[in-house]
């Protein structure tokens, strides 16, 4: 896959899955602008002083002055973007305020609509959107004690698949993965007893974001991946 000469913008590319992707599409010859929120998860991304990469900062990616700040630091010849960034919370319903519900739709469902909005409008020739779903919002029962996150997640996929039909006539390729239960190191300390071996690692639902991502990708536009390991 080439990416030589290749924009993208990766929101939350400081993080595992997002350092697996920002590495993929490096080592294939892409430019990177690369979203972060804490300053130590800067400072620890192995590619941060890479020349094609650039940090940008943000707040909040629920806030259109920021997702503004994100893609006007990118080129004007963008040609993908990849959302990454979002957040998880566990809790039943009788136990989620509208304030916790409404953290998880702006933290995950809000940034990504408004990212995919600004991508769409920078893509002048073409391109590719890749957004992160998770496997509860395909597996509705699967999210039972983590509905906030559930309802969120399972309106990236229908965004996903709605912006697919819209812009498919101007040659962008929208998709997402819906991963399961990462093998990243918090997952591991949070749940030291499960099959860590299952999981699927970082760099293989990044090799599926890579595809999806790149020129190579013809006609694969609308589809939610599973990307579950052996979970």
């Amino acid at each position: 896959m080439d990416f030589s000469d290749k924009h993208i913008v990766i929101t939350g590319g400081t993080g595992a899955l997002g350092t697996a992707v920002v590495g993929a599409v490096l080592a294939h010859g892409a430019h990177c602008v690369v979203s972060y929120m804490h300053d130590a998860e800067a400072q620890a991304l192995p590619y941060r002083a890479h020349p094609n990469v650039r940090l940008v900062a943000v707040r909040d990616l629920a806030d259109e002055a920021d997702v503004a700040r994100v893609y006007g630091a990118a080129s004007a010849r963008l040609w993908g973007s990849i959302q990454i960034a979002g957040g998880f919370a566990t809790g039943k319903v009788a136990d989620t305020d509208k304030s916790a519900l409404m953290r998880q739709i702006e933290t995950n469902l809000i940034s990504c609509f408004l990212c995919c909005r600004a991508a769409v409008r920078a893509m002048r020739n073409g391109g590719r959107i890749v957004n992160v779903a998770a496997r509860p919002g395909l597996e509705w029962r699967t999210g039972a004690g983590m509905s906030a996150y559930t309802i969120a997640k399972a309106g990236v996929a229908a965004l996903t698949v709605a912006l697919a039909e819209e812009v498919a006539k101007d040659g962008i390729l929208v998709n997402a993965v819906a991963p399961s239960i990462m093998d990243t190191a918090a997952n591991r300390a949070a749940m030291p007893k499960a099959d860590h071996a299952s999981w699927p690692k970082v760099e293989e639902v990044a090799a599926t974001i890579l595809f999806l991502a790149s020129p190579e990708n013809h006609v694969t536009r609308g589809a939610v991946v599973p990307v579950y390991g052996r979970t």
